[in-house]
Order: structure tokens, then sequence, then C-alpha cells
């Protein structure tokens, strides 16, 4: 793990934990904050990038599977159900410009963990690319059509040719 991602990661908890010491004081505490902090604590608690093996699939159901096996701990699984990967991808287009995950998690009031994981599908694929530090933006100018594009040749493609290693 780099120090800079150390760092991203270390920033998001202290964030989280500022605004939620800062509710607290004032005795307002919100569902964005308490959801802020536990995107944060999540974040921190999943294993880099280069400890892990990740691959997308979509379900039956046509949700967005996301599964994660790390080199060391119990492998994991996340879903985005289809509408709302459609709306994270909206909310790309929909962006001004650069944005974080918080951004697009806000915009289309979805869970944190599915949005978490049609951002993950999303910068996998390129559609979304990595600007500075947590920022990001699309890699085209239109975010929703190469999202579906993407989504639609996962679903086509199917867990049989994945496990054969068809392209």
């Amino acid at each position: 793990m780099s120090a800079a991602s150390d760092m991203d990661r270390l920033r998001s908890v202290l964030e989280a934990a500022e605004s939620l010491l800062a509710a607290r004081e004032d005795q307002m505490l919100t569902t964005d904050e308490w959801d802020a902090l536990e995107h944060a604590v999540a974040a921190c608690r999943e294993p880099p990038p280069d400890e892990r093996t990740e691959t997308f699939r979509v379900d039956e159901g046509g949700s967005l599977v996301r599964s994660v096996v790390p080199k060391r701990g119990e492998p994991y699984e996340h879903r985005c159900d289809k509408d709302v990967f459609e709306a994270v991808a909206y909310a790309i287009d929909e962006a001004d410009g650069t944005f974080v995950l918080e951004d697009l998690r806000r915009a289309t009031d979805a869970p944190w963990t599915q949005a978490a994981v049609a951002f993950a599908f999303l910068k996998e694929r390129g559609v979304v690319v990595p600007q500075h530090g947590r920022t990001h933006a699309a890699a085209g100018k239109v975010a929703f059509e190469d999202a579906m594009t993407e989504y639609h040749a996962l679903r086509e493609k199917g867990p049989a040719d994945e496990a054969f290693g068809y392209e």
C-alpha cells in the first residue's frame, strides 16, 4: 500500500470523525454524518488493491456484484441494484467536472455500499479516471452511455465465459 493511499484513508476517517464530533457538540447527528463515518471506516478495512483479487459479474436479477478475495481474510461480495448503478452513472454526467464517491452517493441518495460497487466497476472499466487524490472525472463526454455499455457487455459475457477465459 502506498503512503498516499494510507494518507487518503486516514484523511477520510479524520474528516468523518470531525463531522461527527461537530454534530455531537450541536446535538445534531444526521444520517449523512453516520453514513460518512461508516463509509470511511469500511474503506480503511478494505484490503488495498495489490492485496486482493476483485471481479465483477451481473447476477440473474440484474444486480452488479463485486467479489473480493483478499490475500488474507475471508472473501466477500457486495451488490449494486441496476437502478442504483444507472443513477450513479447519471450523477457522473451531471457532476460539474470532478467528483468523489461521496458526491455520487449524495446525488443519488444510494446506500454507500451500492454506490461504492458502481464506482469501483466504473473505475475498473475506465469510465471514470483519477484526477488527484480521491477526485475523479468522467473519461468521456457520455458517462451514462459508457457505463451502460460496460454493464451490458459484462452481463452478456456471463460467468461461464469468464470461467473459460473467453473475451
